[in-house]
């Protein structure tokens, strides 16, 4: 009878957002070494070896694709980020999007937010360790 009332008195606690909300990403997922692999003039065939299918190819317009990904963190607002390949025949024209964030601060701000640290970062806090100045990073490999 207990467990059936502490059931019932966490059902509406779901709602209120006192629960963990999962990170939802979606779409197409690749690194920035991938689109910097990218060289225009590259065949349609070598830039699906590279980054795969896209998300989209309008049948109107067969020479761009686009490669769509969306994030929301937690309960957070949903972001969309676009790469958009053209081509000219055949080849690899132009880049264009808003894929990775090309601000330094904003690499840094969510890589601290994560508890990630970047290698010079790292190497710092070793070299403070080393001379006995403590400053532990807490960060993941």
């Amino acid at each position: 009878m207990l467990r059936w009332l502490v059931l019932l008195a966490l059902v509406p606690m779901t709602g209120c957002g006192l629960l963990y909300k999962l990170d939802v990403q979606q779409g197409n997922l690749f690194d920035k070494e991938q689109v910097d692999s990218l060289k225009p003039g590259m065949s349609k065939r070598q830039v699906l070896l590279v980054m795969g299918s896209p998300s989209v190819v309008s049948p109107f317009d067969q020479d761009r694709w686009d490669y769509v990904s969306s994030i929301r963190r937690g309960r957070g607002s949903m972001e969309s980020k676009d790469l958009v390949l053209y081509f000219e025949n055949e080849s690899l024209a132009r880049i264009e999007g808003d894929y990775f964030p090309e601000d330094p601060d904003t690499l840094i701000r969510d890589a601290r937010k994560y508890k990630r640290q970047y290698p010079d970062e790292k190497r710092e806090d070793e070299d403070k360790k080393r001379r006995g100045g403590g400053g532990g990073g807490g960060g993941q490999g």
